[in-house]
Parts: C-alpha cells; structure tokens; sequence
C-alpha cells in the first residue's frame, strides 16, 4: 500500500507506475480489510442463507434493504444488480462480506462524484471528504485509483487552472497560491510546475492592478503611502521584490501626474 499512501501525501499518482483500480470482482474479505464489515452482525457464521424480500428505500437514494428474514443489509442499486441480490437468492456470510465490501467502494464512488460534480478537486480534497462521510480507508483508496484512472481527477490540470485563475483573476500572487496549493494537498512539483507557467507579466500586472487600486485609496506623505501599499502586496501573496517594482512604478506614475498638472498651472 505504500503507493497509495503516496497518492494521499503528494495529491497524485502516476498510473504508468502500475497503480491501477482494483478489480470491482468479489476478494476474499479476510485477505484484504483484516475483519468482517460491522453491518453483517447477527448473520450466521454457517451455511446459506435465502433473501426473504427486496424493499426500495427513499433516501439516500438508489438503496435497497435486502431482509434475510429478521436481519438485514442495504446496499446500491448498482451492487444489487451485480451480484442479482433478488429474492429466493441464497448466500453466505463470506459471500455477504464481500458483497458489503464492494457496497462500501460504491458509496465511496457516488459520494465522490457528487463531490466533484460542484467543481474540480484534488485527490486530497476527496479524500477528506469521503474520511468525513465515514467511508472505510481501503475504500477510500480504491475509490481515488479509480478517479485517476477515469480522468475525474488530475491535480497537474487542477494545478495549472487554480493558478492561472487566482493570479490573472483574483489578484493573488505566487506565494499566495503556493500555499493554497499545498493546503489542497498538491505535490510540491506539481505545484511548482504550474507556478512555472505563469508568466513574470501576468503576475506584475495582477499586482500593478491590485496596487494602484491601493494606492489611490491612502493619503498621507509618500513614505506612508509606500510603506501601507507594499504591506497590503506583501499580504496578498505578492514578492517583496515584485512590491518594491510596483510601488516604483506607481511613484513614478505620481510624478508624472504631478509635473502635468505643474505644466498645466503654468500655462494658464
């Protein structure tokens, strides 16, 4: 499981390295999870046992609630159909454990795509969320391999957008969206990468922008100016290097101004 954690710690995962979904088929419950799902107690440890009903449940939706006469288990639609959970039906509690094991990767995956279905997410992002839902961990896991492998997650993607956005858009230097990224749980190359392909211009221009606007709104000598302008840059995520370049440029642009409106009074 080593790579799997990886995809937890660094927010991505490269399938070309052989972490690839693990087939949906039945797997030995004691094998691979260690103990019994919870949700089968009370099943008899013996023999078969026959579905006695199959009854829809209106929320959460798309669940069923299969009776084994006194005892019951739900699962998705999906996990009925598959593995044909109709009434007369006879099973095991190993075949049962399985079958909650499958149901638990289900309720992984729809969570996760109503999730992604307000916007883009990181891995970590999901994985958090599904922790909250209270999905089991290997579920979890499996649930993300399976995201990457169907395209429905890309951190690199989600990355280069994320910068791009917030730096032309919303005003946010490079620091600033570094330490975004890394609280979205994207991997220091890969945020590098998209920081990389945001252009020196873009973000001079972003803080020009940002600054200017600031730079208007303070009164004062130019030193408090200066000093409350750069502050308000530096906060925003901005480089003291890039600041001290605008606020150059802004004082610049103030002396300009001011020898216009000098020319202007001596011509009249």
């Amino acid at each position: 499981m080593n790579k799997a954690k990886d995809l937890v710690n660094h927010g991505i995962c490269d399938i070309s390295d052989g972490l690839v979904p693990i087939d949906l088929e039945l797997m030995d419950s004691e094998e691979e999870h260690g103990e019994e799902p919870d949700r089968l107690h009370g099943f008899p440890e013996d023999g078969e046992i026959e579905v006695t009903s199959v009854e829809v449940i209106k929320r959460p939706k798309n669940r069923f609630l299969i009776r084994f006469g006194e005892i019951s288990v739900t699962v998705h639609e999906d996990i009925l159909i598959k593995y044909r959970m109709t009434k007369g039906s006879l099973f095991t509690k190993k075949d049962l454990s399985n079958i909650i094991i499958a149901d638990e990767r289900q309720i992984a995956y729809v969570e996760s795509l109503s999730y992604l279905s307000r916007k883009p997410r990181t891995a970590l992002e999901i994985h958090r969320k599904l922790n909250e839902k209270g999905c089991e961990e290997q579920a979890i896991m499996e649930t993300l391999q399976r995201l990457i492998k169907e395209g429905l997650i890309d951190d690199a993607m989600y990355a280069q957008e994320w910068a791009n956005q917030r730096v032309r858009s919303r005003g946010k230097g490079k620091l600033w969206v570094r330490q975004e990224l890394r609280q979205k749980g994207v991997s220091k190359p890969l945020i590098e990468e998209a920081l990389s392909n945001v252009s020196e211009e873009d973000e001079y221009s972003s803080a020009l922008a940002l600054g200017r606007k600031k730079w208007r709104q303070t009164h004062g000598e130019p030193t408090d100016r200066k000093r409350k302008t750069g502050a308000f840059l530096l906060r925003r995520g901005y480089s003291s290097s890039l600041s001290s370049k605008v606020i150059r440029e802004l004082l610049e642009e103030d002396s300009i101004l001011l020898e216009e409106d000098e020319d202007y009074g001596h011509s009249t």
